[in-house]
């Protein structure tokens, strides 16, 4: 188990999306996020961009995990994206991004959110993960990675 472990649904995961700007991938995270009806899609976007307007969630290496805090949310929830083709999005290293993992936390979740956007991150920083994530065709190999990855020691 991992902090990952629960995070992602089969249903949050998109492969090939066919997002074209950094504002189709949001919204397409936050048609992902409202399939379960708990959570506006629209609101989604808005708490992605301002989060995005203080500076680039983009790690290098074709990653960024853009994440909010939603007032009202009652645990983290994460969905991954997999764009058909990269897409600008200021990563420090300019290098187009293609693998996104969005995390949506509560309000209040202060601690527990950064040590989620750790373990994104070191999944993310993980070079074989990272390869996987990017080149996998199946969502049900994806989905299992994310519940399964654990940080090699």
């Amino acid at each position: 188990m991992n902090a990952l472990t629960d995070l992602f649904t089969l249903d949050r995961i998109a492969l090939d999306n066919p997002a074209k700007s950094r504002a189709d991938a949001f919204a397409a995270a936050g048609n992902l996020f409202a399939k379960e009806g708990s959570i506006d899609a629209a609101a989604v976007v808005g708490f992605l961009n301002a989060r995005e307007d203080l500076g680039s969630t983009a790690l290098g290496a074709g990653v960024a995990i853009p994440h909010g805090r939603v007032k009202g949310l009652k645990h983290p929830v994460a969905a991954f994206i997999k764009l058909a083709q990269a897409i600008e999005f200021a990563a420090p290293d300019g290098e187009p991004v293609s693998v996104l993992i969005f995390l949506l936390v509560p309000e209040k979740a202060t601690q527990q959110h950064l040590e989620i956007l750790s373990s994104i991150a070191q999944l993310l920083s993980d070079p074989g993960a990272r390869n996987t994530l990017a080149s996998e065709k199946e969502r049900t190999k994806v989905y299992e990675l994310l519940q399964q990855w654990s940080p090699s020691k």
